[in-house]
């Protein structure tokens, strides 16, 4: 692969042993019938499991599958940084390993790139949005609560920030993701954040949306999720400057 491809698929995994192989063959096949150069980038984020083994040997008979490691696990906003910032492709999109947004919404996002867009977010939220498996309901109210929050404290408008499926032209990946600091729930807002400061324009598209069971947000996570917010009002709300990339 001497040429940069067109897209780069980032998938942040930590011991996704038992989601992974029914995802990433989904992937892969809709990229082989896509027409477009591509590679998919396995982040493991310190897995337990048999993650690695897994990926190591599907990457050996696919060669636009590549591993990437660091050993010891960060968190999943570590995962996507270090995935955004490897990634050679025209556009870069990270997606989750569970699929919980179908690889095909993908269709949806390149007309935006097109029209100028730098960052397209997947947004659950947007009355055209279908779920064809919602959430509970307590954790669907919980999530309006913490949209109401995030909007606050973060000056964002979205109504949907925490979807893990945002696609970006390479410069603006790299701009932002060398800007991130937050290394587990809260990056996304984050990124978002960093996005606007940066001029970055961005669009939230409806998608389907088929909520995963062995979802790994848990409500004890709460106390870590208003630490990160409160680290982000004040690391960007200051006079913090925003460091742009050299390389496109």
């Amino acid at each position: 692969m001497a040429d940069d491809p067109q897209l780069s698929i980032v998938i942040p995994c930590y011991n996704e042993a038992t989601r992974l192989p029914r995802s990433l063959p989904v992937i892969q096949d809709y990229l082989r019938n896509s027409g477009l150069t591509y590679e998919i980038l396995v982040v493991d984020d310190g897995s337990k499991d048999g993650t690695v083994a897994y990926v190591e040997a599907e990457s050996a008979k696919d060669p636009y599958l590549r591993l990437l490691r660091y050993g010891q696990n960060h968190g999943k906003g570590f995962a996507v940084r270090y995935g955004m910032l490897r990634a050679r492709g025209q556009w870069v999109l990270f997606t989750d390993a569970d699929l919980s947004t179908p690889i095909t919404e993908l269709d949806r996002f390149f007309p935006y790139l097109e029209k100028g867009y730098d960052v397209v977010i997947a947004s659950r939220a947007l009355v055209e949005s279908r779920l064809e498996v919602p959430q509970p309901w307590y954790r669907e109210r919980l999530g309006r609560l913490m949209n109401r929050v995030i909007r606050v404290v973060s000056g964002l408008k979205f109504p949907d920030t925490q979807c893990g499926f945002k696609l970006f032209t390479r410069r603006a990946a790299l701009d932002i993701f060398e800007n991130v600091t937050v290394e587990t729930w809260m990056f996304d807002v984050e990124a978002l954040v960093i996005a606007m400061k940066l001029g970055c324009t961005i669009v939230d598209v409806p998608i389907t949306w088929i909520n995963s069971d062995e979802s790994r947000v848990h409500w004890t996570h709460t106390v870590r999720v208003f630490r990160e917010l409160l680290h982000i009002r004040l690391h960007w709300f200051g006079r913090r400057p925003v460091r742009q990339s050299i390389t496109a």
